[in-house]
């Protein structure tokens, strides 16, 4: 495409530039940082365990880095993050932070409180 004026090649204008920079940023692939907080071996902690590992092998394949931690084995690490219920998964990564409290066996819902699909 040319300009009218100069008929010299039109340019880009810097908005649209920005645009394209931003859109390309949006493609690259976000890292997810997960932390699940669970309370010994019990059915919901190894449920919660199972369900989350599951979710992210398979649709974060790759991009994540998940820490499973058991709170009586390391209290000092669930008070600091203000753990008042277990299972709790944390997303500290994308932000904004988020906390999945309870029973992580409804696998929508997980998903949607991961920003993983929208909601219904």
């Amino acid at each position: 495409m040319t300009s009218k004026k100069t008929g010299m090649p039109a340019r880009k204008s810097a908005s649209k530039a920005r645009s394209s920079r931003a859109a390309a940023r949006t493609k690259v692939p976000q890292e997810y940082v997960l932390k699940l907080y669970v309370a010994g071996v019990d059915r919901k902690s190894t449920d919660a365990i199972r369900v989350i590992t599951g979710l992210c092998d398979e649709y974060l394949q790759g991009r994540y880095k998940l820490a499973i931690v058991d709170i009586y084995q390391q209290p000092m690490l669930a008070r600091g993050e203000q753990i008042i219920a277990a299972p709790t998964l944390i997303r500290k990564l994308p932000l904004p932070l988020k906390r999945l409290v309870g029973n992580m066996a409804d696998l929508d819902k997980v998903m949607v409180g991961l920003d993983l699909r929208p909601m219904l």
